[in-house]
């Protein structure tokens, strides 16, 4: 049965390449809000992360109606570490909306949510959006979709797709790359036109393909999924299967179903073949499940997400500081809450460490844990996490490790500087393009070659250079990359930071710190210039004679503090160091905090 009345489809588009904002447009152009209504940009980002980021960290789901259809919306992540969330949702849909900046054309993260949509087939619409940046290039970035379209084997019909040029922000669309247009109508017209409606066997059982899950305190947990086959009604028996495990098979009952009307979930007692679906009731359903009728269990086949790339271990935090700003500070409670994460991230693995006190987190890259560990740090959580590690494996006696395909625009007059950099880390040159006055670069380099290099790159570049990365898969492992080139500067003692012990440790380094600011012996208090580590004593007060009085300490001025993010910190964090987070700091430290003790193993003693 066709459902004329209804479209499925996804935006999909490199990270801040406008989709969210192209969204808000649809929504607002869709009759979703009132025409007085206060509305925030971004609305589909309801995350506080996601808004202090400016990111789309997790797939939303969201609705309009135009001429009597009701469009059914998947928002997804744009960031490849959450590439995870874009596999499983395209399940979901008949087509997808690839948006491309017109300045920046297309980039890593494009080629990758291009090639999953265009593997399942899926009807692609080619969306040029921010034509009325200064800096568009839209003609080129035309050629620029076509030929990636090429290069990852459309069909003759993908080939085909329309291309559509929008300004999300401005709320505008036309079929003329020369022309802004006046509204949307000709995005919404193309989805109708091009975009097939869902022609599902609506009489036939039950069966629902989840493919994506939710949890919270009160309903338990949430599944989403497109009813492929039946009809969806409230209290009724059904089966989970699962087509990678034949051993699943659970009985329960639905307890409540939800549909996506604008940006809210209305409850509804009965849903059709084709439409998109919130629902409850069974608490063991995860991700890739299938739900059937009793009367007939098939499992329907799901790709399986790609595996992790990166590594952290998270462990309880055992500094002289532990315990005075969490409120969830023990290893049981840590490993809950990393294990609770698993229920709705399905790119996530976590495993017992080598201590009971300790955890493996593995993951698509730093940004994707850094969400994880930023989230833990909001809700009360205390901890320690070391420093992130490439995943390494053998093929055929040999050691392989995780590559990425990195594309670099910078400024022309900083392409030297990152070429010097990506060079010493491995990483080869593939190509080099000029685009007016800037220049895009790819490279080819290793995962790990990339740890800690964004903050130098941004000051490499001015704060002028993009950089977008994609894991290009496994290869031989490449030798030992020096990522680091400065050492740590270490407190002596355990105190509070004075100005004047602070002014004498200027001179080594960069401080992270302040005065007045607590410390303990072990703490790294700044980076030093020199590749070694430097211990210096911030707590050291200037002695008072009867020739100098303690006063004096206002004529010392201090270079301010260099304020380091959880990603910077992520970023410095050397293998013989630890971050340690809570509600209301980070602090860096060493792993062996005595410096007598460091000193022996550095000397090879015991």
């Amino acid at each position: 049965m066709k459902r004329t009345d209804l479209r499925n489809i996804a935006i999909i588009a490199h990270v801040d390449h406008g989709k969210t904002t192209l969204v808000d447009g649809l929504l607002s152009q869709g009759g979703t809000f009132r025409e007085n209504q206060q509305v925030d940009t971004c609305v589909m980002d309801s995350g506080d992360l996601e808004r202090e980021r400016g990111i789309t960290i997790l797939s939303k789901n969201a609705s309009v109606s135009y001429k009597g259809v009701k469009i059914n919306i998947v928002d997804t992540p744009g960031h490849a570490d959450f590439g995870g969330e874009v596999e499983r949702v395209l399940g979901m849909v008949s087509g997808v909306l690839l948006l491309v900046d017109a300045a920046e054309g297309p980039m890593p993260q494009t080629r990758f949510v291009l090639s999953k949509a265009l593997e399942l087939g899926l009807a692609v619409i080619a969306v040029v959006n921010k034509v009325d940046k200064p800096d568009a290039r839209v003609h080129e970035v035309v050629d620029e979709v076509l030929e990636l379209m090429l290069d990852l084997g459309a069909s003759n019909e993908q080939l085909d797709a329309p291309m559509v040029f929008c300004s999300g922000r401005a709320g505008t669309s036309s079929f003329s790359p020369d022309e802004q247009g006046k509204d949307l109508s000709c995005l919404f017209d193309t989805i109708l036109e091009y975009i097939p409606c869902p022609d599902l066997d609506a009489e036939g059982p039950l069966q629902v393909l989840v493919s994506t899950v939710d949890y919270n305190e009160f309903v338990g947990r949430t599944a989403v999924g497109r009813i492929e086959r039946g009809e969806m009604k409230v209290n009724q028996p059904v089966e989970v299967c699962d087509f990678h495990n034949p051993d699943i098979h659970l009985k329960g009952k639905i307890t409540a179903i939800y549909q996506f009307e604008g940006i809210s979930r209305t409850s509804v007692q009965e849903a059709k073949a084709g439409d998109i679906v919130m629902f409850s009731g069974i608490d063991a359903i995860t991700i890739g499940n299938t739900l059937c009728d009793p009367a007939r269990v098939e499992p329907i086949e799901f790709v399986k997400i790609s595996e992790p790339t990166v590594e952290m271990t998270f462990q309880v935090n055992d500094s002289p500081f532990a315990g005075r700003e969490g409120k969830f500070v023990t290893s049981r409670q840590i490993r809950d809450r990393l294990y609770r994460e698993l229920l709705k991230d399905v790119s996530l693995r976590v495993e017992d460490g080598a201590s009971t006190d300790s955890f493996r987190v593995l993951g698509r890259g730093e940004m994707h844990l850094s969400i994880l560990i930023e989230t833990m740090r909001r809700e009360g959580y205390e901890f320690a996490v070391g420093a992130p590690r490439a995943l390494m494996h053998e093929e055929n006696g040999v050691l392989m490790e995780p590559f990425e395909t990195a594309v670099i625009d910078v400024p022309a007059d900083a392409v030297g500087s990152v070429i010097e950099k990506l060079g010493s880390r491995k990483g080869d040159l593939v190509s080099m393009n000029p685009i007016g006055e800037r220049m895009k670069i790819e490279f080819l380099i290793p995962s790990r070659g990339l740890f800690g290099y964004r903050s130098e790159f941004m000051t490499d570049t001015k704060g002028e250079g993009i950089i977008g990365t994609i894991f290009a898969g496994y290869d031989a492992y490449r030798g030992e990359i020096v990522s680091r080139q400065s050492g740590s500067l270490i407190s002596y003692e355990t105190g509070e930071a004075v100005t004047y012990g602070l002014y004498n440790a200027q001179e080594r380094g960069d401080l992270f710190i302040g005065a007045g600011t607590p410390v303990y012996a072990g703490m790294v208090v700044g980076a030093s210039p020199k590749a070694e580590d430097i211990v210096v004593n911030v707590c050291k007060k200037k002695h008072v004679t009867n020739m100098r009085a303690s006063g004096s300490d206002e004529a010392l001025r201090l270079v301010p503090p260099r304020k380091m993010s959880l990603e910077a910190c992520i970023e410095f964090i050397a293998d013989d160091e630890l971050l340690e987070v809570t509600p209301k700091n980070l602090r860096i430290r060493k792993r062996e905090l005595s410096h007598d003790q460091r000193m022996k193993k550095l000397k090879g003693g015991k």
